[in-house]
C-alpha cells in the first residue's frame, strides 16, 4: 500500500531505506569486494546560519533510537548544549558498513532541529522574561510538527500550539482563539462570550481584537465584557493594516489601564522575527512566533570519516583524529582537543574548562536516556544566559 502523505515511516528510517543512494553503492561495493574497517565519524558544522555565533544542539534523542541496536559506539554533546562553529557534537565508532546507510538521517535529524533550537534560544534571549510562544506547526509539514515544536521548547518557548507535539512534551498546548471563530459568529465579544462558555475554565481567556474593528477599541470592548476572567489579548493584524504597531499598542495599554485593566496582557503575533521582538520587547506580555521558528535555516553539519581503524585520517580540508570539547562552565568559551591530550584547561576568563563529551551508545546498548525535555530546556537557558547578542548579529 501507498503512502497517504509524503513521509517515510520509523519502520523505514530504522530500515536505513531514507538514505543518499551513493551509500547503498558504496556498501554494495564494500561488500562484494571483502573490505570492512573500522572508522570513527565525527559531526560538525564549519559556520552557522544568518552568522551565529553559537548554537544550540537538538536532534540526539531520535539518533539514539535510530542507532540503538546497531553495533557501534556513540558520544556527544549532551542534546541542548551550545556549541560553536567547528566543535564536534556527535561521533559514531564501528564498522562502517554497519552504519553507513543512516548517515543522511543522522544529519537530518540533527541538522533542523539544531537550526530551530538555536532561533528559539535567540528569540528566547531576545524577549527576555517575556512569555515566547511557539505558533509555526502550520507552516511546515504536519508530520514533523512535534519535531519542531520541540525543538523550540527546549530552545526556550514557553509552550507550543499543536496538540500533538504538547502531548508528547508532557505539557499543555497553548492558544487563543482564530479569526474564523469570529467571523462565523459575526462578532468578537460574542464569538468570545461562546468560547467561555464552553472551553475549559484553565485555558486562559485571550480574544483576538483585530478581526473587524480597531484594535483599541475591540480591546475595551471584550475587557468591559469579561473584566477579571480575561487573562490578555491578542494581536495579529495583517502587515498591510499596522502602520506604526509599537504605537498601537502602546495606544491599547493607555485605555485599558485608563480604565482600570492594567492586569490585561497584550499577545502580539503574526510575522515576528529576532529584531521585532527586540523591539518591542518593552510593550509586549507575550509573542506569538511562527514562520520564523519553524522556518529557521538548517545547521549545516557534516559527517566525516577521522579515524580508519585506528588511525588518524581525514579528507582534505578537516582534522584527522577523534577529538574531545572542553567547555568553561562560567563563560562557556570552549576548546577542541585531541582525544587523550592534556592540554592546558585554564579560561582567560579565570574558570577551568572541563570535557562535556559524554557517551549515549556503546556497542549498540543505550548508556543513559536522553533527559526529559523539560530538563533540555532547563539547561539551554541556564547556558544563554551566560551568552549576549550583539545587535550586529540580529539579522531579519
Amino acid at each position: 500500500m501507498s503512502n497517504r502523505f509524503h513521509t517515510a515511516s520509523d519502520e523505514e528510517i530504522l530500515q536505513g531505506k531514507v538514505t543518499d543512494v551513493y551509500f547503498q553503492r558504496t556498501l554494495q561495493v564494500l561488500k562484494q569486494k571483502g573490505i570492512r574497517r573500522r572508522v570513527v565519524m565525527e559531526v560538525a558544522a564549519k559556520s552557522l546560519p544568518r552568522n551565529y555565533p553559537w548554537g544550540v544542539l537538538a536532534g540526539v534523542e531520535e539518533i539514539v533510537h535510530l542507532l540503538e541496536g546497531v553495533p557501534v559506539t556513540v558520544r556527544g554533546l549532551p542534546e541542548g548544549s551550545v556549541f560553536y562553529p567547528g566543535e564536534p557534537v556527535l561521533e559514531v565508532e564501528g564498522y562502517y558498513d554497519d552504519f553507513a546507510v543512516y548517515e543522511t538521517s543522522i544529519l537530518g535529524f540533527l541538522c533542523q532541529a539544531t537550526g530551530i533550537a538555536t532561533a528559539a534560544a535567540r528569540i528566547r534571549l531576545a524577549a527576555g522574561e517575556k512569555l515566547v510562544f511557539s505558533f509555526g506547526a502550520r507552516r511546515m509539514h504536519p508530520a514533523i510538527a512535534p519535531m519542531i515544536e520541540r525543538a523550540c521548547y527546549i530552545g526556550g518557548c514557553d509552550g507550543v500550539a499543536a496538540v500533538k507535539s504538547a502531548e508528547l512534551l508532557g505539557t499543555s498546548p497553548v492558544g487563543t482563539i482564530p479569526h474564523a471563530l469570529i467571523l462565523v459568529v459575526g462578532d468578537t465579544v460574542k464569538a468570545f462570550r461562546l468560547f467561555d462558555e464552553v472551553v475549559e475554565k484553565d485555558a486562559p481567556r485571550i480574544p483576538l481584537i483585530d478581526t473587524f474593528n480597531d484594535e483599541k477599541f475591540e480591546a475595551l470592548r471584550v475587557a468591559e465584557a469579561f473584566g477579571e476572567r480575561l487573562f490578555g489579548i491578542r494581536l495579529d493584524t495583517p502587515s498591510s493594516r499596522r502602520g506604526n504597531i509599537r504605537a498601537i499598542i502602546e495606544e491599547v495599554r493607555w485605555e485599558l489601564m485608563l480604565r482600570g485593566y492594567s492586569s490585561v496582557k497584550i499577545v502580539l503575533s503574526g510575522g515576528l522575527d529576532e529584531k521585532s521582538v527586540k523591539e518591542l520587547v518593552d510593550v509586549v506580555d507575550a509573542f506569538g512566533v511562527g514562520t520564523y521558528l519553524s522556518n529557521s535555516p538548517v545547521v549545516d553539519f557534516s559527517m566525516d570519516i577521522v579515524e580508519i581503524e585506528g588511525r588518524p585520517l581525514a579528507k582534505k580540508g578537516k582534522k584527522s583524529g577523534r577529538k574531545e570539547v572542553l567547555r568553561c562552565p562560567q563563560c562557556l568559551s570552549g576548546k577542541v582537543i585531541l582525544a587523550n591530550s592534556s592540554p592546558d584547561s585554564s579560561c582567560t576568563c579565570g574558570g577551568v574548562m572541563k570535557k562535556i563529551v559524554i557517551p549515549f551508545i556503546k556497542n549498540g546498548k543505550i548508556v543513559d536516556s536522553v533527559p526529559s525535555p523539560d530538563k533540555i530546556r532547563a539547561y539551554v537557558l541556564q547556558q544563554i544566559t551566560k551568552l549576549q547578542i550583539d545587535e550586529e548579529e540580529v539579522k531579519e
